[in-house]
This record gives structure tokens, sequence and C-alpha cells, in this order.
């Protein structure tokens, strides 16, 4: 609605895990390098952790984009699957024709067989699955089995995790005792601070092509900052909110009134803030529920049209 408005060539605050908006701020970026590193080193488990709404599937799909030779990759964006399920899901990502009327132990056959002839060719198979703590616990067993598939030197699957802080408890479980020791790299994806919250909203606007600077006041990034605890989609759905209120009023400007406005009209938004401080100590994380319809958005714009 206000592209034109404000210059813009797309929209800058959208929810879609798009890659070209990728902000390579600093606990993103040592996330990503965390798990280069795990991967060079041949390390078969890797971990991604944070809460929701921190970017954890953005920094996936970018893994995705970004790994070249010699790593192929299988990708699993919602893993709630039986073991079998599971197998099948990986086998379909590398190529392999087979069906769930063949058997589990013929499909891990043709799996071994199939990263056995990538290894021969100096590829290595990187399986990233997102939102794994969703997964039963059958099938993050499963997953350890997967990794028993090695030559003498070297894993033929390498695997990374990411999920809520709900993962930690799934793998603290006495059953999962041995897949969690095989573990070896993992990284938490923090909220981003003050400064990275006005670079963040700042560098998203000069990608969507907003032509100058400071579209936000001094006092809205504050506002912004303090509304949405430092968590990415929050500052996405506030900032677009904001953009939609200013826009109805005529304003070229998004002022820290129009933040306000954005924060009364997310009703289902709930954040302690007063736990913020702590979590920044690594403490608690803000108790967050996110909601925000595409209706809300646009009686949010047009209710200030007359005003």
């Amino acid at each position: 609605m206000y592209l034109d408005f404000f210059g813009l060539r797309e929209l800058p605050f959208t929810l879609t895990p798009n890659t070209d908006f990728f902000i390579d701020l600093g606990g993103h970026h040592r996330a990503f390098e965390v798990i280069q590193q795990a991967l060079a080193s041949g390390e078969g488990f890797i971990k991604i952790t944070g809460e929701i709404g921190t970017g954890k599937t953005l920094l996936c799909r970018r893994l995705l984009n970004q790994l070249r030779h010699p790593y192929v990759t299988a990708y699993i964006p919602n893993p709630f699957l039986s073991p079998d399920g599971l197998m099948l899901a990986l086998a379909e990502e590398l190529a392999i024709p087979v069906t769930a009327d063949n058997g589990r132990d013929h499909i891990l056959g043709q799996i071994n067989s199939k990263l056995l002839s990538l290894k021969q060719q100096g590829k290595q198979v990187v399986f990233l699955l997102d939102e794994a703590q969703a997964m039963p616990e059958e099938s993050i067993e499963a997953l350890r089995l997967l990794t028993n598939m090695e030559t003498g030197t070297e894993k033929l699957l390498q695997i990374v995790l990411f999920g809520q802080p709900e993962l930690n408890d799934l793998l603290d479980r006495s059953t999962l005792k041995q897949l969690k020791q095989r573990v070896t790299f993992s990284h938490v994806l923090p909220v981003l601070s003050q400064e990275e919250t006005v670079s963040y909203i700042n560098q998203r606007l000069a990608k969507a092509g907003f032509p100058g600077a400071n579209l936000f006041s001094a006092k809205a990034l504050d506002e912004m900052f303090a509304a949405s605890a430092g968590i990415p989609r929050l500052i996405n759905i506030l900032s677009h909110k904001a953009m939609l209120v200013a826009y109805g009023r005529g304003d070229t400007r998004v002022s820290h009134l129009h933040v306000e406005r954005a924060v009364e009209d997310t009703k289902d938004v709930k954040i302690e803030r007063n736990h913020m401080h702590q979590q920044r100590a690594g403490c608690t994380w803000p108790t967050l529920v996110l909601a925000c319809t595409a209706s809300s958005m646009v009686t949010l714009a047009l209710s200030h049209w007359f005003q």
C-alpha cells in the first residue's frame, strides 16, 4: 500500500524469510561462522537454537543458498515426522527412488549407498532440519542412526538442527543421551541490541530501495526497541504497522506516535519487558506470542485517512 508513498521498490518488513534481506549482525554472523567451522571440521551434529522470531529460518535459508561445492544439501522445513517418514524425506531430497513399501532397512541401505557414492565424488552431504524441537523423540533417535554412516575416517552425513529452546529440553532426556553427546558445536541466536535494532531497520529500508535516510525518527527507534525487545520478527511486524499508520495519516516520516499506535494495534503481542535485562545477561528470555493479520493492518492504515 505504501511503496510509492515512501519511494520503495518492495516491502521492507515482511515475515517471509527472504535471504536478500539478511542483515549480517553480530549474533547471526557468529552463528553462520560456527556452522561453517563445524562443517569444515567434519562434525556430525550442529545445533542452533533461538527464541521465536530471532531469525533461525532466515539463517537456515541463507546457509542453503551459500553452501557450494563440495557440499550437497538436504532440507526439511517441518520435521514432525515418524522415523520412517524422516528416512523417506531424506531419500527424496537426495533423489533416491524408494517408497515406504521398501521397508526401513532397504531405505537405509539405499541412503548409505548414495552417501558413499557422493563421498567418492568428493562431495559432502549436509542435512538441515528447521523447527527441530517439534520432532518426535523416536525420530531424533533415528538421526543418530543416520550419523553412524561413515567411512573409516569421515562422516558421510552432517546434520544441522535449528530449533527453539525446547530443543535443548528434548535432547536433555536420558533416552537421547547418546545423541546429545554427539552435538559438538552449538550456538544460541541472541536478540538484537538497541544499536543493532536501529541498524536492522535502516538496512532493511535501504535494501527495499528507500531513497533517503532516517525514515524513523530517533524517538521512534527508541520506542521500537523498547516494544520489540530486539526480536527481529516483532520489529518487522511493528515497523510495517507503524509505516501503515504514517501512510494513512499522510506523514512522510515515522514518529514515536506511529510506533505507539502500532504497538496498541498489535493486541496479541505480549512481552514481559521487565525480563529484557535479565535476558541480555543470559537469563530468562521474554515470553513472546505473535499474531498479525492482514485485515488488522489494513484497518490500521485506513482508519486514519480522514483524521
